[in-house]
């Protein structure tokens, strides 16, 4: 496989079921090493990198979201934000203004200190998405984070991902719904390990 995500770019991966959707994105975010080619990641060759090094690219330049949020149960939404940054030795104060203004940017800034389980479905991922979005990182990898939400609360959190992408954000989202796959720019579609397909989305009016 040979391929190319771009700063800023909005990208879909789709493909059925043991297409490669999985590897393709444990690779992306250093959970998994290649056994051949390389790998690079904002300039710098990741695929040679040890363990420990791995774990800071991880901390540092990648943002994950998953379908079952991920989140602490007895923690607020903005101790769950501020994991990553106890994990890279932030001290308190920043910590929490950065976890706020995180927060802030996915309109849960009136929820903080609410825990998981006096939050809707939706609003549990919008604080797994400011977490993941709290050290700042090069690339937002998102698998299947609206897989466990219905259609209003989907489009909800689509519409979270398209704001920060115009704000900037690379974001390389894991989904097996095509209409989700559509809020993106680029959809990739894999079979059988390789690239089937890499189209540009002509985006609905």
């Amino acid at each position: 496989m040979d391929l190319q995500v771009r700063r800023n770019e909005f990208t879909a991966v789709m493909g059925p079921s043991g297409s490669g959707k999985s590897t393709l994105m444990n690779l992306l975010g250093c959970l998994d090493t290649p056994t051949a080619g390389e790998y690079w990641l904002n300039s710098q060759k990741v695929s040679e990198l040890n363990d420990d090094e791995l774990a800071r690219i991880r901390n540092k330049e990648i943002g994950f979201v998953f379908q079952t949020f991920n989140l602490l149960p007895r923690a607020t939404a903005l101790h769950n934000v501020e994991l990553p940054l106890i994990y890279a030795g932030q001290g308190a104060k920043e910590r929490r203004e950065r976890a706020a203004q995180a927060l802030e940017r996915v309109g849960l800034g009136d929820r903080m200190h609410h825990k998981p389980n006096e939050l809707s479905g939706g609003q549990r991922q919008r604080v797994a998405i400011a977490r993941a979005l709290v050290n700042d990182p090069s690339i937002l990898l998102a698998d299947e984070p609206t897989g466990n939400l219905d259609s209003a609360t989907s489009s909800e959190i689509m519409q979270v991902f398209e704001q920060l992408h115009a704000q900037g954000q690379t974001i390389l989202l894991i989904t097996h719904e095509r209409d989700i796959a559509a809020h993106a720019d680029r959809q990739i579609h894999l079979l059988d390990g390789r690239v089937e397909r890499d189209v540009h989305t002509e985006k609905v009016a």
